[in-house]
């Protein structure tokens, strides 16, 4: 599978245990909501800035949402 997938894998299955929306979870990362959405199904590449404020607003280190790389 491609990084991308899982990547966005974790993303969704960290923003859903918080009881995030995707729009809720866009606006703490300060990203649009439609490019979370590309970023969860996989079809996004977010560079490793968009990562870390990611992983800043779901309270996880940046390496938890590649773990299972």
């Amino acid at each position: 599978m491609a990084i991308t997938t899982d990547f966005g894998r974790a993303v969704r299955t960290a923003r859903e245990a918080k009881g995030l929306s995707q729009e809720q979870l866009a606006d703490l990362a300060n990203v649009h909501r439609t490019y979370l959405s590309g970023i969860e199904t996989g079809s996004r590449n977010p560079t490793l800035e968009v990562v870390d404020r990611l992983a800043r607003a779901l309270d996880v280190s940046p390496a938890a949402l590649l773990e299972d790389r």
